[in-house]
């Protein structure tokens, strides 16, 4: 038999002029007014934390290694991200029912700028831990093979590549922004050519970077039990904890989303889990890293004591 298609008439496969992001609009006004006021703070907290890390990353001459290189480029990728999605979001839970309208461009504008942060993030962890990697062992080739260019690249393709389905279910996006699984739901056509674009992406984007992750650390944390004293290789437990929690994050989420075939998916249940992925995970990156780590919190400390110290400078001259 052939790959299942839409039970639509090709007469009804149009573009739509516009979509409808619903988000939660059919929610209670009253729960959607107590989410905004809930997660407003988180979102200016996230900016707050991960703009401190990349400035700590750039003015710290202790923190101009490539580890930190990759832990300041982070910050600003979850700085980024979480300007595409968040201020969106946040201003639907105060609209009326009947969600957001926004231009097809705008909807395939925002895709792109998700797929891309978040396959930047995805090599970004998978860099930090070849770094680590390195330092210890021997160099693999990924990051070689998947750099920013390629990945910027496979965004575009992918986003494209989308919105030239036609669609024949209408513009209604059941979600809190234009992503993947929701909009592809709405495309007529061969479903399995839709589901293997959204395969191919996971592989490349998710899999393949965690699978590195693991491999490297594997092969850290070995080497670490062979070599060196106990306060050594506690430092060393450290760091490779502080990034693996970090990863378990992204990836756990992002492969509870993406990773499973279309007819599957619900898409009720992703909106809440991006909840989760767009407002929580990029508030704890910073706090894992900064409350974790000994060279952060030394560089934060004399941040601090440089400006105290300035001020009271100033206080003096005046």
């Amino acid at each position: 038999s052939g790959p299942p298609v839409s039970p639509w008439p090709e007469s009804n496969w149009t573009a739509p002029q516009e979509f409808i992001i619903l988000g939660f609009s059919g929610w209670p006004p009253g729960l959607r007014v107590l989410l905004f006021t809930l997660l407003l703070p988180l979102y200016l907290a996230t900016l707050a934390g991960n703009l401190l890390i990349l400035g700590l990353a750039l003015a710290e001459p202790a923190l101009h290694t490539p580890m930190y290189f990759f832990l300041g480029a982070l910050s600003a990728v979850e700085v980024a991200y979480t300007l595409v999605l968040t201020p969106r979001m946040l201003a639907g839970f105060l609209l009326p029912p009947g969600g957001q309208a926004v231009a097809p461009a705008t909807c395939a504008a925002q895709m792109g700028l998700f797929v891309a942060l978040g396959g930047s993030e995805c090599l970004l962890l998978a860099a930090m831990a070849l770094d680590r990697y390195l330092a210890i062992c021997r160099p693999l080739s990924y990051p070689q093979l998947m750099t920013t260019e390629v990945c910027s690249v496979l965004a575009a393709s992918l986003t494209t590549a989308i919105f030239q389905l036609p669609f024949c279910h209408g513009g209604l996006v059941n979600h809190v922004f234009c992503d993947l699984p929701a909009v592809l739901v709405l495309a007529c056509g061969n479903r399995e050519l839709q589901e293997n674009v959204l395969l191919v992406a996971c592989l490349l984007l998710l899999v393949l970077p965690l699978f590195l992750i693991l491999l490297s650390y594997t092969k850290v944390i070995v080497v670490i039990l062979g070599v060196g004293d106990a306060a050594g290789r506690h430092k060393a437990f450290n760091t490779v904890a502080s990034h693996l929690t970090v990863a378990v994050l992204h990836y756990g989420c992002a492969t509870a989303m993406y990773a499973r075939p279309l007819s599957s998916s619900s898409l009720e249940e992703d909106k809440l889990v991006s909840l989760v992925y767009i407002n929580l995970t990029p508030l704890l990156y910073p706090a894992i890293y900064t409350l974790r780590n000994r060279d952060m919190q030394g560089a934060l400390q004399r941040a601090l004591s440089q400006r105290t110290l300035g001020e009271a400078h100033q206080g003096e001259l005046t």
